[in-house]
């Protein structure tokens, strides 16, 4: 499991596929529903697995990468996204609402500690929970980590990933007018909540492509047309999150709080060639929590579905199912 391939598929490496054996949803106040289901092993280690996005929801895959004999596999969608409702909403929908909403879960399965999976927006997600609750978590187990930074953000929407792919940024920029594209994420909110539906989507489907497209080490730099319902709720929930600088006080808030999970140990699992979140930040998160340790993976890129991700994920969790 350790000598990957590039042309081998991910699947070879997760376990065979699950059915939850409890699903419902749960009202966490505001007029939101939050899906959210267990399976695996009901007397294992609880596992809590946080999906990216903001707004991408989660998926069975999801839960392939934990041995369901020894984990307890909780998976849930995050508000305004899957199958929670109401669908592609942003009123009472924050960073902080769904820390909340995190906490009601743990507490509704009468949990004390669990570990918390994530990766990209539920990186960000995990290490801003752990930071407001490190009690809570056994451990952090991080993919290509997201820190929610001006820097960041315009890395991706400002053009520096851009320069590697010309033409599909050129795809991502087209529909906005020349005045506007100074700052294409408040573009693109214009027109994602400018309250015609198809509009909306037409636009939803333009920045979730940009998105996809670089998602993997071996992209040919076309993200394809998903489904338009998740494409509007995908994109609207992002560029929320993103107008809004993730609700976080400042900007760099996860890193000068960082010393916060001091005693919590964790691990970043992170492509090389990772087009959407740098390398560079992992390293520096790295550097600042002695407790975590950094697993660089080869020729690879962002998706969770990368071979050499797929791996070391399941790698490190059937590790930490048997330590001890």
């Amino acid at each position: 499991m350790d000598k990957i391939s590039g042309h081998k598929s991910a699947v070879q490496y997760l376990y065979p596929p699950v059915e939850p054996f409890d699903r419902q949803m749960l009202s966490v106040g505001d007029g939101h529903e939050i899906y959210v289901e267990q399976s695996g092993n009901p007397e294992g280690e609880p596992v809590v697995v946080f999906h990216g996005g903001p707004g991408g929801g989660c998926s069975p895959a999801m839960r392939r990468y934990f041995d369901p004999a020894a984990y307890r596999i909780i998976l849930f969608d995050q508000r305004g996204c899957g199958r929670s409702k109401p669908h592609a909403s942003v009123e009472a929908n924050t960073t902080w609402h769904l820390v909340d909403d995190i906490e009601l879960i743990r507490r509704s399965f009468g949990i004390e500690r669990w570990i918390v999976f994530g990766g990209s927006w539920g990186a960000t997600l995990a290490l801003i929970y752990g930071i407001t609750h490190p009690n809570r978590c056994a451990h952090l187990v991080l993919r290509g980590v997201f820190t929610m930074t001006q820097a960041e953000l315009g890395w991706f929407y400002g053009g520096g990933a851009g320069l590697f792919w010309p033409e599909t940024w050129a795809r991502f920029v087209e529909p906005i007018p020349e005045g506007e594209r100074g700052d294409l994420i408040g573009a693109y909110h214009k027109r994602l909540f400018c309250g015609n539906s198809h509009t909306e989507t037409v636009y939803a489907r333009a920045w979730s492509a940009w998105e996809n497209a670089l998602a993997t080490v071996n992209s040919t730099g076309v993200g394809g047309d998903g489904p338009a319902e998740y494409a509007r709720a995908f994109a609207r929930l992002e560029n929320h999150y993103f107008t809004h600088a993730g609700f976080l006080e400042h900007d760099g808030w996860i890193l000068a709080n960082i010393h916060r999970l001091a005693e919590v140990p964790g691990v970043i699992v992170q492509g090389r060639y990772d087009m959407i979140c740098p390398p560079a930040t992992a390293h520096t998160l790295a550097g600042a929590w002695p407790a975590c340790r950094l697993n660089m993976i080869p020729l690879a890129g962002h998706a969770l579905s990368e071979p050499g991700i797929s791996a070391e994920l399941v790698r490190i969790m059937d590790g930490l199912a048997h330590r001890g």
